[in-house]
């Protein structure tokens, strides 16, 4: 008997079949991973499983008996618990506040039990190794701290069954492991766990067994010990991976850009940078490491010409940032391309154009010709491999990978010295996340500076010859990326250790 069993799920969205017939099964107390590319039907399948969307064809059976679940209210009762990607906390509440709400122990008056409430919490934080303290407000939390209430919330309403989706991207490697250490004392209990993640490396590492699945249907369901890395990409994308864009070794080129003792504040005003400097030459991709909130996204604003320095000074090939010429050499891949890389109503064409418009090459004898623009846009849409490669189509209707192809495509296709890529690779899927570092390496290869910043170690340290590591505003750490690990790293990004000058 099995613990979940999906048999031939089928749920369309308008003319989108994001789940084509797809069955899963999930015996009792194992970690079992979901894989694929985005798109590829498996946060579907999972919200079906909470309860959150009601498939149009298809049975779902827990433990056994068939069910209909048409709420995560229902999924709950059922002892399904979820733990989403983006966290659902009361960030002025304090942890016991948040665990409990909506299902709050009362006394023989009805008031709410605050001390039966924290003794529980402490109960489950000792049964789990979640260690916790109840009274702690969730904003003064760090993220791997919040997502340990996500997971106690949903174990406190009697979940035996837990869903996770991609845990991992915001933690840090010793809250990777501690994340890991907590599943596999989950599972030795008896409770079952459902993991989607992008990352193969955790599946093969942590999971028992693996489904994946690939334009909306079930490829393969298989043991995790049977199968390697290699072997379920190819079964995600439906192809081998391509090689890699050698990285040649460094060398030392001039030096393009100059950070000297820059300080800036945040929207909140508060100091973010703190007498930051560094250098990067041509010719080197210098990554910047970090757990989220300790002033990456500021450093790339201020690279950008997006947030104005308190102090200290930026220099681009000699020039300083505040003079136009200087920011003409800067492309900027955005943390979140929805909100500041793309326009989603307007073309695939409409959109390589925008920040260049007044460029010559796009120009004709009398000013922006159309003709030029189509012709640009269909050599950059072919060259970037964008689908659908039509330069009329809207960008609203591309994935999210074609999308940030697209943003590539425009900035790496200016004349630019320095390139500042944030979370390149984030939300893709892995043929996407192949042809972005691909093409950051070819331009790191072009002899283009590259600021690279990234929540994900292993990328930082595939891509880059330097690592930054930030802490608080200020660079707490700088490595040689061929001679540290994603370990030492993790300890000057908590502030547990700290270079000396």
């Amino acid at each position: 008997m099995f613990a979940v069993e999906m048999r031939h799920i089928t749920k369309q969205f308008g003319t989108l079949k994001a789940n084509d017939s797809a069955s899963l099964r999930v015996s009792p107390g194992e970690i079992h991973a979901l894989v694929g590319e985005n798109g590829a039907g498996k946060s579907t399948l999972m919200k079906i499983l909470y309860g959150m969307h009601k498939p149009d064809e298809g049975e779902i059976f827990i433990s056994g008996k068939k069910v209909s679940i048409d709420s995560p209210a229902h999924a709950i009762q059922l002892g399904i618990g979820m733990v989403h990607q983006h966290f659902m906390l009361i960030p002025p509440l304090s942890v016991a506040e948040n665990i409990i709400l909506g299902k709050e122990p009362t006394s023989l008056l009805s008031f709410i039990d605050r001390r039966r409430a924290e003794k529980l919490i402490n109960e489950l934080s000792d049964s789990y190794h979640l260690q916790i303290e109840p009274g702690a407000k969730i904003r003064e939390l760090s993220v791997g701290l919040q997502q340990r209430v996500e997971i106690l919330k949903i174990l406190y309403r009697k979940a035996e069954i837990l869903i996770l989706d991609e845990p991992t991207p915001v933690l840090t490697p010793q809250e990777i492991e501690e994340l890991f250490s907590t599943l596999k004392n989950m599972k030795n209990q008896g409770k079952t766990v459902i993991l989607i993640t992008h990352k193969l490396s955790e599946v093969m590492e942590i999971s028992d067994n693996v489904t994946v699945m690939r334009h909306g249907k079930v490829i393969s369901s298989l043991e995790t010990k049977s199968t390697t890395k290699t072997e379920l990409s190819k079964m995600m994308v439906g192809r081998e991976s391509g090689t890699p864009t050698e990285k040649s070794a460094s060398t030392s080129g001039q030096p393009l850009l100059l950070v000297e003792n820059i300080s800036c504040s945040s929207d909140r005003h508060v100091r973010a940078l703190k007498c930051v400097s560094f250098k990067i030459q041509e010719g080197e991709i210098f990554g910047i490491a970090g757990v989220e909130g300790n002033g990456q996204s500021e450093l790339v604003e201020a690279l950008t010409g997006l947030r104005k320095i308190d102090s200290g000074k930026i220099e681009l090939c000699g020039i300083p940032l505040t003079d136009r010429r200087a920011l003409a050499f800067v492309a900027h891949i955005p943390e979140d391309r929805i909100k500041r890389g793309l326009v989603l109503d307007l073309s695939l064409a409409e959109n390589l154009l925008l920040g260049r418009q007044r460029e010559k090459i796009l120009s004709g004898k009398f000013g922006l010709s159309r003709k030029t623009l189509d012709k640009y846009a269909g050599s950059a849409i072919t060259k970037y491999d964008v689908r659908p490669p039509n330069p009329d189509a809207r960008v609203r209707s591309l994935s999210g990978g074609n999308q940030q192809k697209l943003i590539i495509a425009r900035e790496f296709s200016k004349d630019a010295k320095l390139i500042v890529a944030s979370q390149p690779t984030r939300g893709l899927d892995i043929g996407a996340i192949e042809f972005v570092h691909n093409a950051l390496l070819s331009e790191r290869n072009k002899g283009k500076a590259v600021l690279l910043v990234s929540s994900d170690l292993e990328e930082l340290l595939a891509l880059s010859d330097r690592i930054a590591v930030v802490y608080e505003g200020e660079i707490a750490a700088v490595f040689n990326s061929s001679e540290t690990n994603e370990r030492q790293i993790g300890l000057y990004m908590t502030g547990a250790s700290r270079q000396t000058a």
